[in-house]
């Protein structure tokens, strides 16, 4: 199995690994994509449960999380969790930029006492789900808030405020 077999999503609030799943989204992308939510949400558990150890208790969130992914990859709308947790996302390839906007993204939480993960999506079908179209790309709570540029400290600080209130 290789490392692109394995995806990290958000479950409630932790990360997952889950095994497959672009794989079974690729598979179920032409057949599916205009189906009912619930129908689909049940395909992708059952297809999913075959590698992946999914608890009885945590079906059903699991269910809403493969779901949002699978809304993502196609490109249409989706509901993304809202949890009190702080979600900070940085797409691109890792290039020189998007390095910076981490480093800049964590000095300006170390200042501001902020403990949360900073996840940098490098996967461009997984970028395209968020419709920027330029790196580095900066997404809080699911909210794209830069695209194309390292924005200023003194904006990161203000946007991370705003989003704690």
């Amino acid at each position: 199995m290789s490392q692109e077999d394995i995806m990290q999503i958000k479950v409630d609030k932790y990360r997952v690994g889950i095994i497959g799943l672009r794989h079974v989204m690729e598979e179920m992308a032409k057949d599916c994509a205009e189906k009912p939510d619930g129908e689909v949400q049940t395909e992708l558990l059952k297809r999913l449960s075959r590698k992946n150890y999914i608890p009885d208790r945590g079906k059903e969130s699991y269910g809403k999380a493969f779901l949002r992914e699978f809304k993502k990859f196609l490109g249409k709308p989706y509901d993304e969790d809202i949890s009190q947790e702080l979600d900070i996302k940085v797409l691109g390839p890792g290039c020189t930029q998007c390095d910076r906007l981490e480093r800049e993204l964590m000095e300006v939480m170390a200042e501001m006492n902020l403990a949360t993960d900073i996840e940098h999506v490098t996967d461009i079908n997984e970028m395209r789900g968020y419709g920027v179209m330029g790196t580095p790309a900066l997404i809080v709570n699911g909210k794209v808030m830069s695209v194309g540029r390292v924005p200023p400290r003194k904006k990161i600080t203000e946007w991370l405020r705003e989003v704690q209130h």
